[in-house]
């Protein structure tokens, strides 16, 4: 997504200021009081960690089963705003275990389960339902279970961040339907194993029924289109490589449809449009950025990685999200981010926001996902910073600089970017900019573009269509690059400091030591000396450097993301 979120701000400055002022009745007024009324709310976040540890943990009811395939059917009622129908999910089994676990949340509900044409029980607990298998269930098998469902997801009220379903009409008032879920996750209206470990290997098809006079467009490619009794039509989608859940998407609006090839690494790529009938001709001219963006993303990170399923860019009633092989767009056919530069530089400017970040996502978060979602700055750090790659591409490297300079003045620091395993929690909004920050400091630590570019294209070979952990990509990282950069990811994903390095200049000599570091944050950095780009390695403990002019001038290159703190 784009700039997430602002209310999570908000969140992380009220919880900081809440949790100052329990500290103080704790420590200074009335403990016992505090105590007292402050029980019932330690059951509850009990209460609450354990349910998030039932949807964010890997689970013995997930463990012993891998996802192959979903077969999914959807019928929405759109008058009802509610939808029913059914997923057949293919598995193979691993090891022996009796109990599989479904997630699907209230207010959607199962009606039934069933495997070889027999009914199976289930119990509900919280978000999941746990499946009594009767049929054993042995090591190598594949097996299947079909789950009908049926309900009322929840609707967003601020899509994509707050999540769920768009029930909306067009200028022609026509029915404008969509759903993003990332962060609510697909069980929020889809039967699932929504944990992002396990992708279905195999895929998915998705049949969706329409009213005749519109549209359904899913991720993948369209198979076939079949008219139903009455004036209901089906729309057949299939997706044949690996699909992370938050990226299974639904849209359902008057389309018209046009469409272009792109030769890109690997050949041939569709590319299709799906866009409202009123603005067909401004899509036209607006969606050439896609070539582009596919020129410099393949320069920078490999092929696309679903050139089987094609790309796509489908009109949504909202900003827009990175479903998968179906990238949705709302930014109002304009550059920037609904129209401002959030550099304020004129760079960001340059691009439409939601193709460049949202396609870019296609290789980070489609392609190489992040294997809990306490690691999502692997996705948003690493598309954040394909903005930057864009503008270095096609407008120069000083421009994706300056950009990337003007952006990171976003950054917080009120709280890490890696949030909390095994518990469905995210780290904070910082997980975007301040990710890329990362990302853009360890290029000038390589200091040798094609090195860098080389690293980012082995990464995406290396981890093509899987999941993976930020300690798998970290240990890739130092391997590759051959640095000691433990302490460097410690810093900017586990804290919150800022590193910075404390000059002083006295007697022709100038003195430096990083400060506010972990003890094994070691980078060399490129100071800038009377003009002149000089190298030099801090630590803890004061250095020095034979100047050749007691005035001199000293900085640090700024697109380290490093302060300077002076000291006279």
């Amino acid at each position: 997504m784009g700039v997430k979120a602002m209310m999570s701000l908000w969140v992380e400055i009220i919880f900081i200021f809440m949790h100052s002022q329990i500290l103080i009745m704790r420590k200074i007024l009335f403990p016992c009081l505090y105590l007292i009324f402050m029980f019932p709310a330690m059951l509850f976040s009990q209460k609450i960690e354990k349910q998030d540890q039932v949807r964010g943990s890997v689970t013995p009811e997930r463990y012993w089963w891998d996802l192959l395939h979903y077969n999914i059917e959807v019928q929405p009622n759109i008058a009802l705003k509610s939808i029913s129908g059914k997923n057949t999910i293919r598995y193979k089994v691993l090891q022996e275990y009796q109990q599989m676990q479904i997630d699907l949340q209230a207010p959607m509900q199962i009606l039934r389960i069933s495997q070889d044409g027999k009914k199976l029980n289930y119990t509900r607990k919280f978000g999941a339902y746990f499946i009594d298998l009767v049929k054993k269930q042995s090591p190598g098998e594949v097996n299947e279970l079909q789950i009908d469902f049926s309900g009322t997801p929840p609707e967003a009220s601020n899509p994509p961040w707050d999540g769920g379903f768009v029930w909306q009409k067009d200028k022609n008032n026509k029915d404008f339907i969509a759903n993003a879920n990332q962060l609510l996750g697909s069980s929020s209206w889809l039967p699932s194993k929504d944990h992002p470990y396990d992708e279905p290997d195999q895929g998915m098809d998705m049949i969706i029924s329409a009213p005749e006079d519109l549209m359904a467009v899913s991720n993948g490619r369209l198979l076939e289109v079949n008219r139903q009794d009455g004036k209901k039509m089906t729309f057949h989608w299939k997706v044949v490589n690996p699909i992370n859940g938050y990226g299974i998407n639904i849209n359902i609006a008057d389309y018209q449809h046009f469409s272009e090839t792109y030769q890109g690494e690997k050949g041939s790529l569709d590319c299709d449009y799906y866009v409202l009938p009123y603005h067909v001709e401004k899509a036209r001219a607006h969606f050439k950025q896609v070539p582009k963006m596919l020129e410099a993303f393949e320069h920078w990170f490999g092929p696309y990685p679903f050139y089987e399923d094609g790309y796509k860019l489908v009109e949504a009633p909202y900003l827009g999200m990175e479903h998968q092989s179906s990238v949705t767009y709302g930014n109002g056919y304009q550059n920037g981010y609904l129209g401002s530069d959030l550099s304020n530089t004129g760079n960001g400017l340059k691009f439409d926001f939601i193709i460049i970040h949202e396609s870019g996502h296609e290789w980070f978060a489609n392609s190489l996902t992040n294997d809990d979602v306490a690691d999502m700055w692997i996705h948003e750090g690493f598309t954040t910073y394909s903005e930057v790659l864009y503008l270095d591409y096609h407008f120069g490297t000083q421009a994706g600089n300056e950009y990337l300079i003007g952006y990171r003045d976003r950054t917080l620091n009120l709280a890490p970017v890696t949030g909390n395993y095994g518990l469905n929690q995210r780290g904070s909004n910082d997980m975007y900019i301040k990710g890329a920050a990362m990302i853009h400091t360890l290029r000038q630590v390589i200091d040798n573009d094609e090195k860098f570019r080389t690293i980012l294209r082995e990464l995406n070979k290396e981890f093509y269509h899987q999941t993976l952990s930020s300690a798998e990509l970290e240990a890739f990282l130092i391997n590759r690059t051959g640095l000691e950069l433990q302490g460097f990811f410690d810093q900017y994903l586990r804290g919150i400091k800022i590193p910075s390095v404390r000059i002083k200049i006295k007697k022709g000599k100038l003195y430096y030591r990083f400060k506010h570091t972990v003890s094994n944050f070691r980078i060399p950095v490129k100071f800038i000396i009377n003009g002149e780009d000089v190298w030099l390695q801090p630590d803890k403990k004061w250095k020095t450097y034979a100047l050749t002019a007691s005035n001199a001038s000293v900085s640090i290159d700024e697109n380290f993301y490093i302060q300077t703190e002076r000291k006279k």
